[in-house]
């Protein structure tokens, strides 16, 4: 009898538990945009996390062609269980709107009362309207730039970073190649000779993985920044002792005449980035010499730096090759597609895990702090700076509903 009691007990406690997390679950019913903006590339969900949304009972619609920059079929999406969508419309009526880059006007104009929308901000591309918008229709808005993970830290913007850190060592290896009419240069260095000469101007995550990838390659690689507690962590960070120097004039112009590659990645916050280096200093580097201005988004550290396409990326001044490409990261699309849609569908997961986007609001705080507007409000204080618009804190507005 004591037997029976034991397993009848035992078999009851996990259909309880089971029934009582099914009851959380909700479904989610999520659009992906197709990229329009100039230059971009990636895409917000790869098929694969397509799949597991799915797998996991959400639905999910694609816009025509969404992925075909990143080279993913919509045919792979069909098969990983998407739905494709002729028009933009059918997209814009999902609960969740996905997209890379922040909506246009007609597309806002289009979304639904109370929808949610996640994507990148670019404060320095938009306008106060921008917000307002998303506020009278009572959007929900969910910003690259403010998503963390468990620690605090912002996933999406340290994996772009990384991603144009390396990617700009590799743009200036094929820039002094004879490939592209170069110096005939390998990037790095062979027994016998003297290493390549790399400047990195910034000390943040996009110097530290450029200063990682030039090391690995065997260049000799100086960092400079205005801050010594920087060059200090990047310095820990990679665990090498490189040449580091705060941006004094007659250090950095010593520096530049004997570089061979200049990787600009000095960034303040959301603010223009200052010019460092002057027209005259460009006229005494090498011939020849490449400058990578990664900051060219934010005005480019250079005085020489003009905005240049990925089709024509490249133009010679005072006999420096400059590369000033804005979005690094839309060059090799298909990793950074996959870095972004790593980091996205594991946050849907958990909003549906969670009961829905009330409930995880309520009970997350990295979901929490990467919403910018909520409720017909502004709820990030960045942002209210930035722009002069007034705004409530989310906590206060969350508080008042229970």
């Amino acid at each position: 009898m004591k037997k029976e009691k034991i397993f009848s007990s035992f078999s009851v406690l996990p259909q309880e538990e089971m029934l009582e997390i099914k009851s959380h679950l909700k479904s989610l019913n999520i659009g992906v945009l197709k990229e329009t903006s100039f230059q971009e590339n990636r895409v917000i969900l790869t098929p694969d996390s397509v799949g597991l949304l799915v797998a996991n009972g959400h639905s999910v619609i694609i816009e025509k062609g969404a992925g075909d920059a990143s080279n993913f079929s919509d045919n792979e999406y069909i098969e990983k269980g998407a739905k494709i969508a002729i028009t933009k419309d059918e997209v814009l009526k999902s609960e969740f709107v996905l997209k890379i880059e922040p909506l246009t006007n007609k597309e806002v104009s289009l979304l639904k009362f109370e929808q949610k929308l996640v994507s990148a901000v670019q404060m320095s591309t938009q306008t106060k309207q921008y917000f307002n918008n998303l506020n009278k229709k009572r959007i929900t808005s969910f910003g690259f730039e403010f998503i963390e993970d468990n620690h605090g830290k912002l996933p999406i913007v340290r994996a772009m970073s990384e991603i144009a850190g390396n990617t700009s060592i590799l743009l200036a290896s094929e820039y002094l190649s004879n490939y592209h009419n170069g110096k005939g240069l390998m990037l790095g260095g062979v027994s016998g000779l003297i290493p390549t000469n790399i400047v990195i101007i910034g000390a943040g995550t996009v110097s530290e993985y450029a200063c990682r990838t030039a090391l690995g390659l065997g260049a000799s690689v100086t960092v400079f920044d205005d801050s010594s507690t920087k060059l200090r962590r990047l310095q820990n960070n990679i665990n090498y002792r490189v040449g580091t120097s705060t941006l004094q004039p007659k250090v950095l112009l010593k520096s530049l005449k004997r570089a061979d590659v200049v990787i600009a990645a000095l960034r303040v916050g959301n603010k223009r980035v200052p010019c460092v280096v002057n027209e005259e200093i460009v006229k005494e580097m090498k011939p020849g010499a490449v400058i990578v201005d990664v900051g060219i988004d934010q005005g480019g550290c250079f005085e020489t730096s003009e905005v240049t396409s990925h089709k024509k990326p490249t133009y010679i001044k005072h006999d420096v090759v400059h590369y000033c490409v804005p979005n690094i990261a839309s060059r090799v699309s298909r990793t950074a597609s996959m870095a972004i849609s790593n980091i996205i569908t594991p946050l849907l997961l958990k909003i549906s895990n969670m009961g829905g986007l009330q409930k995880s609001i309520s009970t997350n705080n990295p979901i929490r702090k990467g919403i910018y507007t909520f409720n017909g409000n502004l709820t990030n204080n960045l942002l209210s700076k930035y722009f002069n618009i007034p705004s409530v804190d989310i906590d206060l507005i969350i508080s008042s509903k229970q």
